[in-house]
C-alpha cells in the first residue's frame, strides 16, 4: 500500500473550500509546520481558513492530538506524600484584565492536600501573564526542570512555572503566528492550543475559566460557551476530568492591572482580605478544583482566613528562589486621572484598562520583549459607586513617564459616568460539564 502524500497548498484549499480536513492531513501539516517544512505564510493561510470556515469536533480533537504528539508528555501519577498518592488538578484561564486569580488559587487548593502543577504563560497585548506578575518578586524564577517541579509538588503541593520548550512545541510556534495574523479568535485554534498544553502537562483534572465580555477574546456568552464545551469534551475524551466556569470579563478584575500591583493584591486575598470579586472567583474556582480532585464538604474560605493558603504561597515562592517577604518594586512615576463630572459610575471598560497598562509598560507588543514590573493601572472606583467631579478615577504607574500620554488616551473614556447605577451581579455566569 502506497502512503498518502500531502502538500501544504492542497491542505489549505481543502479548508478554504469549507471541507473537513482528514486525520492524515492534520497529522502531516502540524508535524511539517513544527519541523519547518510548511512555511509561516502557508500556515497563516490555513489558520485564516480555519477561522473563517471552522472545524468539526473530530478535526479539533485530532488537531489537538497532533500538537501534543510534536513534543513530550509530563507524568505525575508517581507523586506521593506521606506514603499516599497525590491527585493533580490544574486551572487555566482564557485571559483577562486584572486576572491574578492563579496566584492565590494555586496555594489555596494545595493547602487542602491536592497537587497543583500550574504551567503558565506570559502576557501578550492587553492581557497580563502570570509569569510576568510573579517575576516582580525578587529572585523568583519560572524555568524549572521536571525534577524540580516534581520535588515542589511533593513537598509544597503547588508550583507555578513556565511550560518546557518540549511540551507541545507546535503550539508555541502557531500561537506566535496567530497573534500577528489576526487569527487569535478562532475557537478551534484556541481550544486546541489550550488543551494540547494541558493534556501534555499530565494533570489528572482540569478546571477552565472561560472569560466572556468586552475584555475577553470571547465577546459573547454563546461563543464562550461553545469554546468551553469543546474544551471540556476534548479533555474528558483524553482522560482528564475537565469542567469549565464561564466568568464575566466586561469589567477588569479587582482594583489593579500590572505585574507587581497584582501580586500585592493577591497577597491581600491570601491574607483574608482583598477585592470582593477576586475573592469570589478564587473561591468559585477553588471549589470546582477541590471537587475535581475528590475533596468535598470543605469551605475554601477557611484556609484564606486561617493562613494555611499563605503558608503554601510562601513555601512555593521560596522553593522557586523568591523572597516571599521582600518588598515589591514600585514605580518612580505616577499620574492620576480625575472625574470631569459628578454622577454614578456605570461601567469601567476592561479592554481600555488593559490597553493602558500595556502602553505604560506592563505588557509587550512582541514575544520576548521585557516588561516593567512596576507599571500598571489602579482604579479607585467600581461600577455603581458615586463620584464627584475631581475625584480620582485611575492612577497610572510607569518607569518611563513619556508613556503617560498613551496610557491616558486609552483611559479617556474607560469610566462611564451617568445618573443610574448598573445592576450588580456575580462574576460567575455559568458552568459547563461534559454532560451539559
Amino acid at each position: 500500500m502506497v502512503a498518502e502524500v500531502f502538500d501544504a497548498v492542497s491542505v489549505i484549499r481543502t479548508k478554504r473550500d469549507g471541507q473537513a480536513l482528514s486525520d492524515g492531513q492534520i497529522d502531516w501539516v502540524v508535524s511539517a509546520y513544527t519541523a519547518g517544512l510548511v512555511h509561516d505564510e502557508q500556515m497563516s493561510a490555513l489558520a485564516m481558513a480555519i477561522l473563517l470556515r471552522g472545524m468539526e469536533r473530530r478535526e479539533i480533537a485530532r488537531w489537538t492530538e497532533a500538537m501534543i504528539n510534536t513534543g513530550e508528555r509530563m507524568e505525575f501519577t508517581h507523586l506521593h506524600r506521606g506514603g499516599k498518592p497525590l491527585v493533580t488538578v490544574d486551572k487555566h484561564s482564557t485571559g483577562g484584565v486584572g486576572d491574578k486569580i492563579t496566584l492565590p488559587l494555586a496555594p489555596l487548593v494545595a493547602s487542602y492536600g491536592l497537587a497543583v502543577p500550574q504551567l503558565s504563560g506570559r502576557g501578550l497585548g492587553h492581557t497580563g501573564g502570570t509569569l510576568d506578575k510573579l517575576e516582580a518578586i525578587p529572585g523568583w524564577r519560572c524555568d524549572l526542570t521536571n525534577a524540580e517541579i516534581t520535588d515542589l509538588l511533593e513537598s509544597v503541593g503547588a508550583v507555578i512555572c513556565a511550560a518546557g520548550a518540549a511540551l507541545a512545541p507546535a503550539d508555541k510556534k502557531l500561537y506566535a503566528l496567530r497573534d500577528v495574523t489576526g487569527t487569535v479568535e478562532s475557537i478551534p485554534l484556541i481550544a486546541s492550543s489550550i488543551m494540547s498544553k494541558k493534556i501534555a502537562e499530565g494533570t489528572s483534572a482540569l478546571v477552565l475559566d472561560v472569560k466572556v465580555g468586552s475584555g475577553a477574546f470571547m465577546k459573547s456568552e454563546a461563543d464562550a460557551r461553545e469554546l468551553a464545551q469543546i474544551m471540556v469534551e476534548i479533555g474528558n475524551d483524553a482522560g482528564v476530568r475537565t469542567s469549565a466556569l464561564l466568568t464575566s470579563m466586561s469589567e477588569p478584575i479587582g482594583l489593579t492591572a500590572g505585574n507587581a500591583l497584582e501580586v500585592a493584591e493577591s497577597l491581600e486575598v491570601l491574607a483574608g482580605g482583598g477585592p470582593a470579586d477576586v475573592v469570589e472567583l478564587t473561591l468559585a474556582l477553588a471549589r470546582e478544583m477541590l471537587a475535581a480532585g475528590g475533596i468535598t464538604g470543605v469551605d475554601p474560605a477557611e484556609n484564606l482566613r486561617n493562613g494555611k493558603a499563605m503558608d503554601v504561597w510562601e513555601a512555593m515562592i521560596a522553593g522557586q528562589g523568591g523572597d516571599p517577604r521582600a518588598s515589591l518594586p514600585q514605580a518612580d512615576h505616577e499620574e492620576v486621572i480625575k472625574a470631569d463630572k459628578s454622577g454614578v459610575v456605570g461601567s469601567i471598560d476592561a479592554m481600555a484598562v488593559g490597553v493602558a497598562a500595556w502602553r505604560l509598560g506592563a505588557g509587550r507588543e512582541r514575544q520576548g520583549e521585557a516588561v516593567q514590573a512596576e507599571a500598571g493601572v489602579r482604579w479607585h472606583v467600581r461600577a455603581g459607586e458615586k463620584v464627584v467631579a475631581g475625584d480620582p478615577l485611575f492612577t497610572m504607574y510607569t518607569q518611563t513617564p513619556d508613556r503617560f500620554a498613551a496610557g491616558a488616551h486609552a483611559l479617556a473614556d474607560a469610566a462611564v459616568i451617568g445618573s443610574a447605577a448598573p445592576q450588580s451581579g456575580s462574576r460567575v455566569i455559568g458552568r459547563v460539564t461534559v454532560d451539559a
